[in-house]
């Protein structure tokens, strides 16, 4: 929920000048959490379609997450649920994307949840039908209490894919789970990497765990510069970062996600998202957007202006998101995902002190490979964001994700 906030609360912290804008836009109406679970018939019907399509019989449930209250219900007690679980990341999807999202259980359809699979149905000529769980999240568990209850969510999912009604299943369980590796309920697909920093020791001895030259020098530097740092979700804050996400991805060669969708995030998950920027002389220099859910802090999105590497400007930004998480609660501090060849972004994430862990995604069948990954057409990708302007970059964001997803 987007709260009615003052327009903004200034804080000091010795050598920062730290601006921390909570600004409420009068002009956007505002989102609640009740109105986040009530969609339109329309929508309700595309969603009792897509259990429909999948046979599921009458001991199965299928469940629309952003009306059902049952589905929020058991996200906020399970124990392995997650920002990616909740009613704003799905209706973030779903804004942005088009994606709807279904959920499948095997309770009794008149009682709460006790376990559910969320996820959904990706429609895309480039890479087929295809169901996930989920799209665009770094990690996504079933949530079930046995064995026996994630083999019978699994094995719905898996016996649609083999009457050729979709390209794959894929599902994507965080390094914790105890779920789909544990059974070899489906084949391994992708594997990646996963950064976690361990909040419950104090905030001094967090930062003596930070690698000296790399993390506390930087640091200690950042706070000489007199740098201006502002938080919150406004229209003004999300422009500055966009145009620093804007510049990182054209270094890297790939292509930004749609401005709407993290303009979708603010709007949806509300006061569990904040925007991070910090700033030299009103030139925006880095950005990161965290969110907060329970006990766990992630640090999503981060974005840089390289000639101002040097003053330790992420450094600075990261520092800044521990600290408020633990200041909130937050037991985790999540680094996110990293591909396991990308060895400068998992030095970076070691440098704060967080304890690496396998992240697998698993896929049905094995060995499907889509066009959107063929090594070839990611290189033609990656050549074409080199030379186009910004706001053709921006375009061919906005015509490609959809289909990776």
């Amino acid at each position: 929920m987007i709260e009615h906030l003052p327009e903004s609360i200034t804080r000091q912290t010795p050598g920062v000048s730290c601006t921390t804008t909570l600004t409420h836009e009068p002009q956007r109406r505002e989102i609640s959490q009740s109105e986040n679970r009530q969609i339109s018939v329309s929508e309700v019907r595309t969603v009792r379609q897509i259990g429909e399509s999948l046979d599921f019989n009458g001991e199965v449930l299928t469940v629309n997450p952003l009306n059902d209250s049952r589905w929020n219900d058991l996200v906020e007690t399970h124990p392995n649920s997650s920002i990616f679980h909740t009613v704003g990341w799905l209706e973030a999807l779903r804004r942005t994307y088009g994606y709807e999202p279904c959920v499948v259980s095997i309770d009794s359809k008149n009682k709460p949840l006790s376990n559910g699979l969320v996820f959904c149905v990706v429609q895309s000529w480039l890479s087929g039908p295809r169901l996930v769980a989920l799209p665009f999240s770094d990690h996504c568990d079933p949530l079930v209490n046995d064995p026996q209850e994630l083999e019978a969510l699994v094995g719905l999912l898996e016996a649609q894919v083999r009457k050729s009604r979709y390209a794959y299943l894929e599902i994507r369980p965080s390094a914790q789970s105890h779920s789909i590796a544990s059974q070899s309920l489906l084949p391994q697909d992708e594997a990646f990497c996963i950064h976690q920093l361990d909040m419950h020791a104090s905030l001094d001895v967090l930062y003596s765990r930070f690698h000296k030259s790399c993390v506390q020098r930087k640091i200690r530097k950042a706070e000489k510069q007199r740098l201006q740092y502002e938080e919150g979700r406004s229209e003004e804050l999300l422009a500055k970062f966009y145009s620093l996400f804007v510049q990182t991805r054209r270094r890297h060669r790939l292509p930004p996600q749609p401005l709407k969708w993290f303009r979708n995030l603010c709007l949806c998950l509300g006061d569990r998202l904040k925007i991070r920027l910090v700033s030299k002389d009103n030139r925006p220099l880095a950005g990161m957007i965290t969110t907060i859910f329970r006990d766990t802090a992630v640090y999503k999105y981060g974005c840089s202006d390289s000639r101002y590497h040097n003053l330790g400007t992420m450094s600075l930004l990261m520092w800044r998101a521990i600290q408020d998480a633990k200041m909130s609660g937050a037991c985790r501090f999540d680094l996110g995902r990293s591909n396991n060849a990308n060895k400068g972004l998992i030095a970076f994430k070691e440098h704060w002190g967080a304890a690496k862990n396998s992240l697998h995604y698993y896929r049905y069948p094995a060995g499907i490979k889509t066009d959107a990954s063929s090594s070839w057409k990611a290189w033609l990708v990656k050549q074409t964001c080199s030379h186009l302007p910004d706001p053709f970059l921006v375009a061919l964001g906005e015509a490609l994700y959809k289909h990776i997803g």
